[in-house]
């Protein structure tokens, strides 16, 4: 349990207004009085008539002042937060031993991320307050789960921001190598270590399932990564062609394939760009095509150029696809919205002359909760499309 909460930080109007509206953040430019708050420190959060309105995570670093806790006075116990969210998965979560285990706000535990694989947990402590509690979370964990180790993938930009140094360090036990996962009826290969994201694409993982419903035919699977996609397809389709430019990644999803006897699949270290490109010139055609490219936009500044992005890719991939054909379109970047993606998609389909009907609207998997009144705790936008 967190240290007594001693400070007290006066806020303006606008940033109380905020946190009553149900969004957690209060901005640097709504603290009216820091008091003697120190970096990471919880505080109690007091309205400019100096009402007491909740108690917070103090950055003294980031735009994002003030990390709301809650409305009360009681102290903040990360340790039953994170009970509580083992809660919740036990109900969203199936056939799969690796899911995210805390997603920061959206489980009350503001910039912390827990994902875990098997006996394993990776941990994101991404501002000062987090940070400055990493041996109580570690904790917690140990107490309640027994984890065989836990790693600190603090490699995120967004520590910087916090001032905090970008590391990946193991916390508890020992990892002497990836670590095997159970998902959806595969044997996958999780390196917690080095690999995107925390080890795995945790977030699509209700996605592949879907995707594979519709699938069948000819595939082509675009940045497949580690192959979640591709190997979920293999179960529906003839033949998959997947793509992606990162040569380490691609040794990872040939492992999965083989470790799950996939025969099926041809794994291609290419620009998919290119390989898109490539294949609309020469009139080639598939029956899927999935596109799951990185974030296009990790900030409003970049919305125009991802949105030409996501229109490009979609276009070409759409090319691809006679009558019947399947496209599943994916865009994780938090400031497209998904009227922003539909938008782009229906321009596509219109530029190349094709009719395109909606087959599902999906977001991340359930374990990546959203709250209603905090829309960055929605980023990833799945459209299952077909062209008819």
């Amino acid at each position: 349990m967190t240290d007594q909460v001693q400070n007290e930080v006066r806020v303006s109007r606008k940033g109380a207004e905020r946190w009553r509206a149900g969004h957690p953040w209060i901005f640097r430019s709504d603290i009216t009085d820091p008091a003697g708050a120190q970096p990471g420190d919880t505080v109690r959060v007091l309205d400019a008539r100096g009402q007491f309105i909740g108690q917070a995570h103090y950055s003294a670093a980031s735009q994002i002042a003030l990390r709301m806790l809650g409305r009360t006075s009681e102290p903040f116990d990360i340790a039953a937060r994170i009970a509580a969210a083992q809660r919740f998965r036990e109900k969203v979560v199936t056939d799969s031993t690796a899911y995210r285990l805390v997603y920061a706000e959206a489980d009350f535990l503001p910039a912390l991320i827990i994902d875990r694989y098997n006996d394993t947990f990776a941990v994101q402590t991404l501002n000062q307050s987090m940070d400055r509690a990493t041996a109580e979370i570690v904790a917690a964990l140990e107490a309640q789960f027994a984890p065989r180790a836990i790693i600190a993938r603090n490699d995120s930009g967004v520590r910087s921001l916090e001032n905090l140094p970008r590391e990946v360090k193991m916390l508890s036990g020992e990892l002497d190598g990836p670590v095997e996962i159970h998902m959806n009826g595969f044997r996958l290969e999780a390196d917690l270590t080095h690999g995107q994201k925390t080890g795995v694409f945790l977030d699509q993982r209700e996605n592949y399932l879907a995707a594979a419903r519709f699938a069948s035919g000819r595939a082509l699977d675009c940045f497949t990564s580690t192959g979640g996609f591709a190997l979920h397809l293999a179960r529906t389709c003839n033949q998959v062609e997947a793509v992606d430019s990162s040569a380490t990644a691609l040794a990872t999803a040939q492992r999965n394939a083989v470790a799950n006897g996939v025969e099926n699949i041809h794994f291609r270290e290419a620009d998919a760009f290119e390989v898109l490109a490539g294949y609309v010139s020469a009139r080639k055609t598939f029956d899927t095509v999935v596109l799951d490219p990185p974030a296009f936009a990790k900030s409003r500044k970049q919305i125009e150029g991802a949105v030409r992005g996501y229109k490009e890719i979609n276009l070409r991939g759409l090319r691809l696809l006679e009558p019947g054909g399947v496209l599943v379109t994916c865009s994780c970047s938090h400031h497209v919205s998904e009227a922003m993606l539909l938008e782009v998609v229906a321009e596509a389909a219109l530029d190349c002359g094709k009719t395109v009907r909606v087959l599902e609207r999906r977001t991340q998997a359930q374990d990546h909760p959203i709250l209603l009144t905090v829309p960055e705790t929605l980023y990833l936008k799945a459209l299952i499309l077909q062209v008819v």
